[in-house]
């Protein structure tokens, strides 16, 4: 909460991380490649729709909007618990980086099957 008695916007960025690392978990990326390379967030946005304030529980959910050679961008979307009431939306980019050289680097095409699985599509006409 903050002075204006809701949620602080910084917090929106601190559930999108969490949904992040629980999904990078639930699938088997997060440490797989151990401590030389992995997915690093280099951009994260919200778009807030409606104010929340205590008590109130939000329900998260995270898709693949797109896949580039090295990064991934990713798409959030925040619902009231048990509604259809959108408070928020996010993206964030995360590129896949050489942690020992500081640099990005083609994502595995192990990791580019598991997140396809998530990736959203659209069809026309549906």
């Amino acid at each position: 909460m903050d002075s204006q008695r809701h949620v602080n916007n910084a917090v929106y960025f601190t559930y999108c991380e969490q949904v992040r690392i629980d999904f990078m978990n639930k699938i088997g990326i997060r440490g797989k490649f151990g401590a030389e390379q992995g997915p690093m967030l280099v951009s994260a946005s919200c778009d807030f729709r409606r104010q929340v304030v205590y008590p109130a529980t939000l329900d998260v959910g995270l898709s693949i909007d797109e896949m580039g050679r090295s990064s991934v961008r990713m798409r959030y979307a925040m619902f009231e618990k048990d509604s259809d009431t959108l408070v928020a939306l996010g993206t964030s980019v995360n590129a896949w980086v050489d942690y020992r050289e500081s640099r990005s680097i083609p994502l595995p095409n192990e990791v580019r099957e598991l997140l396809a699985k998530y990736q959203k599509t659209t069809q026309e006409g549906t």
